[in-house]
């Protein structure tokens, strides 16, 4: 009799490990997904933690009207969390781009999940409550809780993602929140009241969710399709990103998270203007930073100029770089510039390593993405100037990509108005791009031996740039502003000018 109580104790105890892993992977799931396709993960990551709390709040409330049956309730919750938290992500990929309220169905799985998992720790509390001492009970069912919820915190972004992505991830644990299910109905039958049902419900859900797991790679080609519109030749989701390469005729498009990176057809006309201004004006060019710009497109232009001895990349995602020195197709659009014995690729947070870089540069190249969220507007701020002054040689240029001065006038001078408060030479151009429209650029410089604009070197063969920087110079008044603050750690405006410029399109 004893052993049979410490049996029934010890299923519910990995039944409570089981909820908090389960359940904390489905909140990430969310976040992660709701960044993906929303932008902007801070307010993504806090909206989806708030409702998912707040949910588990009301279902941890109406336990208390659940007085009888308690375990075979338990047992269907642990079914349908399951099933809501297994499916939600493919039901989020499917109805993207098919619906108009997709927030407000993305926010109301979330709630139905957090009311469900709020329901089950008062539930086995109820449960347990005449077999366990009310201060082992709490001990027990939080220490469980906590410990599964750490396991999906550090296997989340580690393992996953990386390794199934994000629909197979949710789909994975709602297999495992099913077979707790299962497990209980076949070791605790004698205290279920008909428990064939109860057996027959988890493994048809089982079965359900292997199935579309299954399938799963199908049902995000297809949802992919949709929202890309083009014909999908290459996925993959690596810890920070999810890529997406596509090819329509003659036209490759490269996008991360969403968000168009490059087209083929047009992406020398944004690199070359990113690359040969500074490039052309810099008193030496013999050792290159490049921070973000993983595609190696802009090391591509780089590499054209003799003179250039060493190139440093600094890219966050591995995933990314390594795509674009492996895959033939992308390697071959930045004529396999990641592999040239100048080039040395570094995968780490840029903002961590400049402080840490004891080299000095004679022209650095910043190709960030746009300031979208709060980690990236960081890489905007004064701060990271600041830092990037001391990597400088007393002589050396610096180029930033700015952003459109026309869609996000706001956030294009305020990273200009910021650069100018560390560097005493600050100049902003644009060009016009057919894939993103006008896109800007800020170049800055401790000091300058020659006025802006003269080429100290060229090279033949590029298909836009024709060293004539005048003639970037041009903002008409829709791309002017004035009343704009700096971009500070403190206060990240830069980002929450983005989101309200970029958000109104």
């Amino acid at each position: 009799m004893g052993n049979k109580k410490i049996g029934f104790e010890v299923l519910l105890f990995l039944a409570v490990f089981t909820i908090a892993t389960c359940g904390l992977v489905y909140e990430l799931v969310a976040g992660t997904l709701a960044s993906y396709l929303l932008g902007d993960s801070v307010k993504q990551f806090s909206f989806i933690i708030g409702v998912y709390l707040f949910s588990m709040g009301v279902g941890s409330y109406f336990s208390k009207f659940i007085n009888r049956n308690l375990l075979n309730t338990f047992v269907d919750i642990e079914i349908l969390v399951g099933l809501i938290g297994g499916l939600s992500s493919v039901i989020l990929f499917v109805l993207f781009e098919s619906v108009y309220y997709f927030q407000f169905i993305l926010y109301l799985l979330v709630f139905i999940t957090g009311c469900l998992v709020g329901l089950e720790i008062p539930l086995l509390m109820n449960i347990l409550k005449d077999r366990v001492t009310f201060k082992d009970l709490v001990s027990n069912v939080f220490t469980f809780d906590y410990i599964g919820a750490l396991l999906a915190s550090i296997l989340f972004p580690l393992v996953l993602v990386p390794k199934l992505g994000i629909m197979k991830t949710s789909l994975f644990f709602g297999m495992i929140n099913v077979s707790i299910a299962i497990v209980l109905c076949f070791m605790l039958k004698k205290d279920l009241k008909n428990p064939g049902l109860l057996k027959a419900k988890a493994i048809f859900t089982f079965l359900l969710l292997l199935v579309v797991f299954v399938f799963s790679e199908s049902i995000l080609s297809y949802s992919e399709g949709k929202l890309y519109g083009e014909n999908i030749i290459y996925t993959h989701t690596t810890s920070y990103q999810r890529i997406v390469l596509t090819h329509n005729k003659n036209d490759y498009r490269l996008y991360l998270n969403n968000n168009l990176q490059f087209s083929s057809k047009d992406e020398y006309r944004y690199h070359e203007a990113l690359v040969h201004p500074v490039m052309s004006m810099a008193n030496k060019v013999d050792n290159v930073l490049v921070l973000g710009g993983g595609d190696g497109l802009a090391v591509r232009e780089i590499l054209k100029y003799s003179e250039v001895n060493h190139v440093t990349l600094v890219d966050l995602d591995e995933g990314m770089t390594e795509l674009f020195k492996t895959n033939t197709v992308l390697s071959d659009f930045n004529k396999h510039s990641l592999t040239n014995p100048k080039v040395t690729v570094i995968n780490s947070d840029a903002y961590i390593w400049l402080k840490e870089c004891q080299q000095k540069f004679d022209v650095v190249i910043i190709d960030f993405p746009d300031p979208s969220n709060y980690s990236l507007g960081k890489l905007y701020s004064l701060n990271f100037y600041k830092t990037l002054n001391k990597v400088l040689t007393d002589d050396a240029m610096t180029v930033i990509q700015t952003t459109s001065p026309f869609f996000a006038p706001k956030s294009f001078w305020c990273i200009n108005k910021t650069a100018a408060q560390i560097f005493p030479v600050t100049d902003a151009y644009h060009v016009y791009v057919p894939s993103f429209g006008e896109w800007g650029y800020t170049i800055a410089a401790k000091s300058l031996s020659k006025p802006l604009g003269s080429a100290k070197r060229s090279v033949q063969g590029l298909r836009f740039y024709d060293y004539d920087y005048g003639r970037l110079n041009d903002f008409p008044k829709d791309m002017q502003v004035n009343d704009i603050e700096i971009n500070r750690l403190d206060n990240q405006i830069l980002v929450r000018y983005f989101d309200e410029e970029w958000g109104r399109l």
